[in-house]
C-alpha cells in the first residue's frame, strides 16, 4: 500500500502505540504507588478477656490464624485494670495520670467533655487520617460513650470515617448504636442483632467497599467475654462441665494485703462459687463467636489479597478473675490475674510461631500502629513506644523496658450499699453474698519489673494504712505472700524511687530506663 491508505494506517498504528504507552506508563504508576502504600491494620480489643485463668482456651481459630501466623507475647500487661481507663490508654498510648480517664464514671472522665477536648482529639487514629488511611469503627467505645451528658450519639470522634460505637457498656442484644453520629436501635433477633457479629458483618462490609488505592485501619470491639454474657443461640451448650480453674490463688484468703481483699469470706460461699462457675462457662461461650469473627475477617482479608499486607493485633483492654483471693468476678486488683492481657499479632515481616519474652504495655499499642503507618513518633505524644522491632526485627530498632508503672483510682459510693448494710460507705461491685470489688480505698499505683533473676512488683496505697504490698514473682508466681517486710529496705527505697518517677512521667520520661 503506498499514499493516504499507507499514512493513514501509520497514524493509527502510531495512535495505538500512544496508547499502549500512556497505558503502561498508567499501570507502572499504579504498582509503584502500591507498593509505596503502608500496611493496614487491624485492632481487635476484646472486653475483659483473661490470659491468665484460660481466657484464650476456648479461641482456637485465633490462636491458629494470629498467634500461630505471627508472634504471641506472653508479657502483656494493660497499664490499669479498667475499661475506660485502659481503653483510653489504647487510644492515647498514655497513661492514666497524663490522658486523666481515672474510672468507668463521666466524673472520672470516661468520654467527658474534657477528654472530648483533650485526648480524643489527638488519639492515633487522628494521625491514621492524616496518613490518609480509612479508618472504621465498630463495638464499645468508652463506657460512658453517647450518654447526653457527654455530647450524645451525635458526637463521633476526630480520625474515624466509619463509626459503628455502642451506646454505653457491653451488651449483646437490646442495645444503641451512633452509626456516625445518627441513632439506631437493636433489638433481640439474632439474626439482626447480636453484636458480635454486627461488627463482623459490618466490617467484612467495609473491606469490600473500600478503596484499594489507600490504606485501611480497622478497630473491632466486641462485647465478648464482658457481662452479661449473652452467648449466641448456637453456642449456649458449650463447655457444659466447664468450672473455674481453682488452682494457685483460688479462694485463698488475702492475708497480708491491703484492706479490700482481707474483707471476703473465706473459704467462699457455695453460691458464690455457683455463681462465678456459670460466669466463666458463659464467658467463654461468648467468645465462641469472636472467635467466629476472626475467622471470617481473615478469609475475606484472603479473598481480596490484603491478607499479606495487613498487621492484625488481637488482645483484651484488661484481665479477670474469677475466685482468685475469694473475690468472685471482676477485675480492679493489681494482680497478674488482672493486669496480664493476651496480646498476639500477624503482619509483613513477622515470623510465624514467635513467642516474644520481652515485656508489652497497652499504651505500646498507638505508638506501634502509628510507626507501621509511617508517621514520625516524635511528632506524637505518647508514654508507650513502638515494638515494631519486637516483631519484625528488620524492620526497626528498637529497646525493652526493664520496668514500668501500673496504676488505678478506686471507685465507691458515698453512702452505704441497701443490700449489703453491714458494710457502710466508700464501697462498690458488691456482688452475691455482698462480696465487694471495689472501693475509695482501692486506689494503687504499683512499679512491676520483668526479670527472671528480679521478677519485682512493689505497690502503695493511698489509704489511711499507707500499705504497701511486695512479691516476688519468680518464688511466688500467685502473688500468694507479701513479702514486704522481709525484704532489703534498699531494694524498697530502689522501687519507692523508680514509682514516684513514674507517676509524673510524661512522654520520653516514661521510656527512660535508668
Amino acid at each position: 500500500m503506498s499514499g493516504p491508505g499507507r499514512r493513514a494506517g501509520a497514524a493509527r498504528g502510531a495512535r495505538r502505540g500512544g496508547v499502549a504507552l500512556l497505558a503502561l506508563l498508567a499501570l507502572l504508576t499504579c504498582c509503584a504507588r502500591c507498593a509505596a502504600l503502608p500496611s493496614n491494620v487491624i485492632l481487635i480489643l476484646a472486653d475483659d478477656q483473661d490470659v491468665q485463668l484460660g481466657g484464650m482456651t476456648p479461641m482456637k481459630k485465633t490462636k491458629a490464624l494470629i498467634g500461630d501466623a505471627g508472634a504471641v507475647f506472653v508479657n502483656a500487661f494493660t497499664v490499669t485494670p479498667l475499661c475506660c481507663p485502659s481503653r483510653s490508654s489504647v487510644l492515647t498510648g498514655q497513661y492514666p495520670h497524663n490522658h486523666q480517664v481515672r474510672n468507668n464514671s463521666l466524673a472520672g472522665s470516661c468520654s467527658s467533655a474534657r477528654w472530648q477536648k483533650g485526648p480524643e482529639a489527638s488519639a492515633f487514629p487522628v494521625h491514621l487520617s492524616k496518613q490518609k488511611y480509612q479508618t472504621f469503627f465498630a463495638g464499645k467505645y468508652l463506657n460512658q460513650y453517647g450518654r447526653k451528658e457527654a455530647g450524645d450519639v451525635g458526637h463521633v470522634p476526630p480520625g474515624w470515617d466509619q463509626w459503628h460505637a455502642l451506646v454505653g457498656n457491653s451488651r449483646y442484644f437490646n442495645y444503641t448504636l451512633s452509626v456516625n453520629g445518627v441513632e439506631e436501635k437493636h433489638g433481640d433477633r439474632y439474626e439482626s442483632d447480636y453484636l458480635t457479629d454486627l461488627i463482623a458483618n459490618r466490617s467484612l462490609r467495609f473491606l469490600e467497599d473500600r478503596s484499594p488505592q489507600r490504606p485501611f485501619f480497622l478497630l473491632l470491639c466486641p462485647p465478648a467475654p464482658h457481662s452479661p454474657w449473652t452467648p449466641a443461640p448456637k453456642y449456649q451448650k458449650q463447655f457444659a462441665d466447664v468450672k473455674a480453674p481453682r488452682g494457685g490463688s483460688f479462694d485463698k484468703p488475702g492475708k497480708d494485703k491491703h484492706w479490700l481483699l482481707r474483707q471476703p469470706e473465706n473459704p467462699m460461699a457455695l453460691s458464690s462459687l455457683a455463681f462465678l462457675d456459670s460466669a466463666y462457662r458463659k464467658r467463654w461461650q461468648t467468645l465462641l463467636s469472636l472467635d467466629d469473627l476472626v475467622e471470617s475477617l481473615v478469609n475475606k482479608l484472603e479473598s481480596i489479597k490484603e491478607l499479606n499486607n495487613t498487621y492484625i493485633f488481637y488482645t483484651s483492654d484488661n484481665g479477670y478473675h474469677t475466685g482468685q483471693f475469694s473475690l468472685p468476678i471482676d477485675k480492679r486488683q493489681l494482680y497478674e490475674f488482672d493486669i496480664r492481657v493476651p496480646l498476639m499479632v500477624r503482619g509483613p515481616g513477622i515470623k510465624p510461631q514467635q513467642t516474644l519474652q520481652a515485656p508489652v504495655l497497652n499504651i505500646d499499642l498507638a505508638p506501634t500502629i502509628l510507626d507501621i503507618s509511617g508517621t514520625d513518633l516524635s511528632s506524637v505524644d505518647v508514654d508507650g513506644q513502638s515494638f515494631l522491632s519486637q516483631m519484625a526485627p528488620s524492620l526497626r530498632n528498637g529497646t525493652t523496658r526493664p520496668f514500668f508503672l501500673v496504676e488505678y483510682n478506686g471507685e465507691g459510693h458515698p453512702t452505704t450499699d441497701p443490700a449489703c448494710p453491714t458494710l457502710g460507705p466508700g464501697l462498690s461491685q458488691c456482688f452475691p453474698d455482698c462480696v465487694c470489688e471495689d472501693a475509695f480505698n482501692n486506689t494503687y499505683a504499683c512499679v512491676r519489673t520483668l526479670d527472671p533473676q528480679n521478677d519485682l512488683q512493689y505497690c502503695e496505697f493511698a489509704d489511711s494504712e499507707s500499705f504497701v504490698e511486695v512479691y516476688n514473682l519468680t518464688s511466688d508466681p500467685h502473688q500468694l505472700e507479701n513479702i514486704v517486710k522481709q525484704v532489703d529496705p534498699a531494694v524498697l527505697q530502689s522501687m519507692n524511687q523508680r514509682l514516684i518517677k513514674l507517676q509524673s512521667c510524661q512522654g520520653d520520661s516514661c521510656r527512660d530506663n535508668k
